[in-house]
């Protein structure tokens, strides 16, 4: 049994809304739900009565019934949800209609927040709306924001999605090659930009970006800008983008236009997101409108307990799925906190103080966030003031043990902190949070209500308490409505269906425990295969991140003399050297903390550890540069230069 960090009080339990739910759920189908387990079985076992129960319990705006919750549940890929329904995803997002705060901006250059209430919101929207109907954009046209996380571009979203148009970003450190990779696939007709944005107090231009972009897109008609790098007031040079207008020009007269949502079908395309493209061309997934917002309601309201009380943050750029995800939470009412910049400016506790003044209750971030404000001996719980922050998120790679102390000693003692896995396939989780569960170190609380996930050996039986593949065995209805450009669905299949027949892979290499947790061991095409026993990365990242002198690492299989061997690089925190003390020390950890078989062969300094745009290792970049490969997509990786570090290396010799 791990360590025992948290566990909610008898009165949180009573008061969490997932328990409210189990117990209507308990008169709904007859049968005892007595815990949370109950709960789960029921929801897999049950789903056309579990998600007409979220249909119902969301209060899900429709113009139309569905008739049908599901065809069959266990057809794999191709399960038909919710046909003959009718409805609109913005509708179902701007529900709200008050003066409450809907979204607080925050950003390296402004010394004040921004704030936009609901009612404004939807004005904006309506005003935003009319300016690309006037436009000729229609539904199932593709609307492209090459944006930073601003109001403008939850109100862009809002006001595409209301027409039915499909929205798609990519945040602006996307260099002109990152952007085509995505944006070209998918034709848009209308490209949002802002002028530039800042980070690490630097200013970057946006403008030529997006000139190139639009000379090599023919698909753009439209072009609009959003002042933004030197203010809102600023006037930038539009000439590189001759027709291109303002945003405020797009908005129009200021007035209160009707607030009009096209209905649609329940799975209508409303999102395109993309995979993380390390591996080729990125993978253009799309996602449907109702799918979305039963699975965003359902992590939302259940398992992350937030309300029109509550006031959510999570640091993304609106390259990752989870900025999609935290505009979703305005769909239960709850207020959202944006934020722009480098989180470590102008030091590691600019995001702690953030969540202190916007009196933000539950806060999101990523386990590398978590990781380098450990190494800075950021200690917010010293610093700052958090009465109302009751939960913490991490996403983006496994948030190790040592991940989950630090939170509980330096941020506060009592917050459900859940590390929560899921991926841009589903655009939500597998693994969400639970403020009715305890949490226990290095542990993913739950598998999600109505997701039948197991790990399956390479047999395709399932495990218990062992490592495997994480497959899904039965369909849910935020599965990708395909893929673009696919007609025949056979590059969706071959990504997630082709491995284990009637189950979806998905790509991680897990482990579900016999009480219903989880541990997350790294993606299963870098688990490393040493004299044919299968080791997750995570496994050696947990112990060696650990010690003072390693500020990150990244670890890889080398094929040498016919088998695998270990290999570990770390970057060390400055002034530290790698020698033999140091390095014995690491193999030590790692023997310690996991076993012999985890040792790596050869340990080897370097100066920066690539990372994607999204925040993950780039284990199989790394180890295409190692073996003397090239790199199928540059491009994909926001520090690409530090892959020469890699290059080359004598150690390996």
């Amino acid at each position: 049994m791990p360590e025992l960090l948290w566990e909610p009080s008898p009165q949180a339990v009573a008061a969490a809304r997932i328990t409210a739910f189990r117990q209507r759920m308990e008169e709904r189908s007859g049968r005892p739900l007595p815990d949370y387990d109950a709960l789960w079985s029921w929801s897999v076992s049950d789903l056309p009565a579990f998600w007409a129960a979220v249909w119902d319990e969301s209060g899900i705006l429709h113009e139309t019934p569905y008739q049908r919750v599901v065809d069959d549940p266990d057809r794999l890929p191709g399960a038909r949800w919710f046909e003959g329904a009718q409805l609109n995803f913005a509708r179902n997002l701007l529900r709200r209609d008050d003066d409450a705060t809907a979204i607080v901006f925050r950003s390296e250059r402004a010394a004040e927040p921004s704030r936009l209430g609901f009612a404004e919101l939807r004005r904006l929207v309506a005003r935003l709306a009319r300016g690309l109907r006037a436009a000729g954009v229609g539904p199932g046209d593709r609307v492209a924001g090459f944006l930073p996380n601003l109001p403008e571009t939850v109100v862009a979203m809002l006001a595409a999605t209301s027409i039915g148009a499909v929205w798609s970003s990519c945040s602006p450190d996307f260099g002109v090659s990152g952007v085509l990779d995505r944006f070209s696939q998918i034709e848009p007709r209308v490209l949002l930009t802002a002028d530039g944005y800042r980070y690490g107090g630097k200013r970057f231009d946006s403008l030529a970006v997006a000139a190139e972009l639009v000379r090599r897109m023919p698909s753009v008609e439209h072009v609009g800008v959003v002042p933004y790098v030197d203010g809102p007031d600023a006037e930038p040079d539009l000439a590189a983008l001759p027709g291109a207008r303002l945003f405020a020009d797009w908005l129009g007269p200021d007035d209160d236009p009707p607030l009009e949502f096209a209905s649609l079908p329940f799975d209508h395309p409303v999102y395109i997101l993309y995979s993380s493209g390390t591996t080729g061309v990125p993978k253009c997934i799309v996602h449907g409108a109702g799918g979305l917002l039963l699975q965003h309601w359902k992590e939302h309201a259940l398992h992350t307990d937030l309300g029109p009380d509550d006031r959510l943050f999570y640091f993304t750029t609106c390259g990752w799925m989870m900025w999609n995800w935290l505009v979703g939470a305005l769909g239960v009412g709850s207020g959202i906190v944006l934020f722009d910049g480098s989180p470590f400016h102008p030091d590691g506790g600019a995001l702690f103080r953030l969540a202190q003044e916007e009196e933000v209750t539950v806060f999101g971030t990523s386990a590398r966030f978590l990781a380098a404000a450990e190494k800075e001996g950021v200690e917010p719980r010293r610093d700052v003031a958090l009465p109302r922050l009751r939960a913490l998120l991490s996403t983006g790679s496994p948030l190790p043990a040592e991940g989950f102390r630090y939170v509980y000693r330096a941020v506060s003692d009592d917050l459900c902190l859940s590390s929560i896995a899921g991926g841009t396939d589903i655009c939500s989780c597998f693994f969400p949070g639970n403020p009715a569960l305890p949490v226990h170190a290095g542990e993913l609380q739950c598998r999600g209500l109505g997701m039948a996930v197991e790990a399956w050996d390479p047999d395709g039986r399932a495990l218990v308490d062992e490592k495997g593949e994480l497959v899904c065995t039965r369909a849910a209805p935020c599965m990708p409505v395909g893929f673009w450009n696919d007609p025949d669905g056979s590059r969706y299949r071959s990504a997630y269906f082709e491995r284990f027949p009637g189950g979806w892979h998905h790509g991680d290499y897990v482990e579900i425990t016999s009480r219903g947790s989880a541990v997350v061991h790294g993606r299963s095409d870098t688990t490393l295969n040493p004299g044919g026993v299968r080791i997750g990365t995570a496994e050696i990242y947990r112990p060696v991140e650990t010690l003072d002198e390693v500020e990150d690492a990244l670890v890889i299989g080398h094929d040498r003399d016919g088998d695998v061997r270990v290999v570990l690089f770390v970057k060390l925190r400055p002034g530290v050297e790698l020698d033999d003390a140091l390095a014995e020390r690491i193999r030590a950890a790692i023997r310690r903390r996991a076993t012999p078989r985890h040792v790596p062969a050869r340990i080897v300094a370097v100066d920066d550890i690539p990372y994607t745009r999204s925040g993950k290792k780039v284990e199989l970049a790394v180890r295409d540069v190692v073996h003397g490969r090239p790199v199928a997509n540059l491009e994909a990786i926001a520090n690409p230069d530090a892959l020469e570090g890699f290059r080359n290396r004598a150690e390996l010799d």
